[in-house]
């Protein structure tokens, strides 16, 4: 089956007590037994419920995987793969990554007693000189958050099995429509599900899709031993979400794209982060490894903090709030907002500066955001 047809209906088949054609929300906390130790594949929602299998079959399927986990959040799958490791082990990452990753690193894991080091995402032979004896992991976004950096992850993936490290992708910028990080090499694929695959920021929730059924165990474990589980109601939004998801991601694509081309011409900004710029190293790479460049872009603004207000305050269509991946669009300060727990030298250090915008390019007509755009760059 293609993608799209996947969507609809790789673990949602009708339900065989009453042919409802959607899955239904099994809301229940638990199932009975026929005896002890025997029951009919569930009984306790905590361990699984028919309505998260369904979302993680069906997103396993989307990606290219063997066994899908969804989590209660994104930062939720994170923590999952993190916990895969103990006391001393070495993380490699990337130095443009979303800053709750980033404080989850510093704040918690490193208190558990793990060490990390911030590869330099526009240097691949980076990577090779961060990773040591005690590296177990390296994580990686692509495209990036917040400055749409595209890593050449099957180069990347020839670098980690080489070093016996294992690689993990966050995916959640492209979706898996646009990308498919295991065919590229990745073991692990990381998601927040709140963003494209939901679409419609009613959910919060995570997932991690793997092809290893030795890691599959160890994460399925962690997931039921520490309960960051979605409940059925977020699950099956989800899935009501992810039946739309090809349909919105090229809607959402050829808005970002003409919005990136639009704000790359303008006077009052300086400079235009998006993968589908052509004439770019992010360019090059994403034509190769991806179907297509994504929804999300970012720009500087000429001038100050006080310009960026300005800018904020004029739209009447984009919303400034946290998030992104809805039908809606959003815009973001991420020196504030999503990057708001780096510390400045760190954020100033990674290219993210206090005239930074992100967008989340909604599904709206395009000319209807670029004249908004415009009124309120005047």
């Amino acid at each position: 089956m293609r993608f799209e047809t996947k969507a609809i209906h790789s673990g949602q088949q009708p339900d065989v007590s009453t042919g409802a054609v959607i899955v239904p929300v099994f809301q229940t906390s638990t199932f009975q037994q026929e005896a002890v130790g025997r029951h009919k594949g569930y009984e306790y929602a905590r361990t699984g419920n028919p309505t998260r299998t369904a979302l993680e079959t069906c997103l396993a399927e989307l990606e290219g995987g063997r066994y899908g986990l969804a989590f209660s959040s994104g930062v939720a799958a994170t923590a999952a793969v993190f916990s895969l490791f103990g006391k001393g082990t070495h993380i490699v990452l990337g130095d443009d990554l979303y800053g709750g990753t980033y404080r989850l690193v510093e704040k918690v894991f490193k208190q558990w007693g793990f060490s990390a080091t911030y590869a330099d995402v526009d240097n691949i032979e980076s990577f090779r000189k961060s990773i040591t004896a005690k590296t177990q992991i390296v994580w990686i976004e692509s495209p990036t958050n917040p400055l749409l950096k595209v890593i050449d992850i099957k180069r990347l993936a020839k670098i980690t099995r080489e070093k016996k490290a294992l690689l993990a992708v966050d995916n959640t910028f492209a979706s898996p429509y646009f990308q498919n990080p295991l065919a590229l090499g990745a073991d692990i694929v990381v998601h927040s599900t709140t963003k494209y695959i939901n679409g419609h920021s009613d959910i919060v929730g995570g997932a991690v899709v793997v092809n290893d059924e030795a890691i599959y165990n160890q994460l399925k474990f962690y997931q039921n031993a520490a309960g960051a589980v979605p409940g059925p109601w977020d699950c099956w939004l989800t899935l009501r979400g992810v039946r739309t998801l090809a349909v919105r991601m090229r809607e959402h694509e050829r808005n970002a794209q003409y919005l990136a081309n639009f704000l790359s011409k303008h006077k009052k900004v300086a400079k235009v982060y998006y993968p589908g710029l052509k004439g770019t190293k992010d360019y090059k790479i994403a034509s190769k490894q991806m179907s297509g460049f994504g929804g999300m872009l970012s720009f500087e603004i000429k001038g100050d903090f006080a310009a960026v207000e300005n800018f904020f305050a004029g739209l009447k269509l984009f919303l400034l709030a946290e998030s992104l991946g809805g039908v809606e669009s959003l815009v973001c300060y991420p020196a504030k907002m999503t990057h708001g727990s780096m510390p400045e030298k760190e954020r100033l250090k990674r290219g993210i500066k206090n005239n930074l915008i992100r967008i989340s390019v909604g599904i709206e007509n395009k000319y209807d955001l670029k004249d908004d755009m415009e009124q309120a760059l005047s």
